[in-house]
């Protein structure tokens, strides 16, 4: 499954909400060395209650739009 995300950094708390098209998740980290994508990671992970190996980034690793991708194969 691969679907939109919209990420806002430096916010004052983790939370995942549904948008118009995408997911608004929301990071404490900023977006420096890639610590904002491993909370990305980290907090998708937990909000879909899938491994953190199963998801990944397919584009938009230096942007705030993003398309994700969690792998099916069980």
């Amino acid at each position: 499954m691969i679907f939109n995300v919209r990420v806002n950094t430096r916010a004052s708390r983790n939370r995942v909400e549904q948008g118009q098209d995408s997911l608004k998740v929301y990071l404490t980290k900023p977006a420096v060395d890639g610590e904002a994508n491993a909370q990305l990671i980290d907090l998708l992970s937990a909000h879909f209650k899938v491994k953190k190996y199963r998801l990944s980034i397919k584009s938009g690793e230096r942007s705030r739009n993003k398309l994700v991708e969690i792998d099916a194969d069980i």
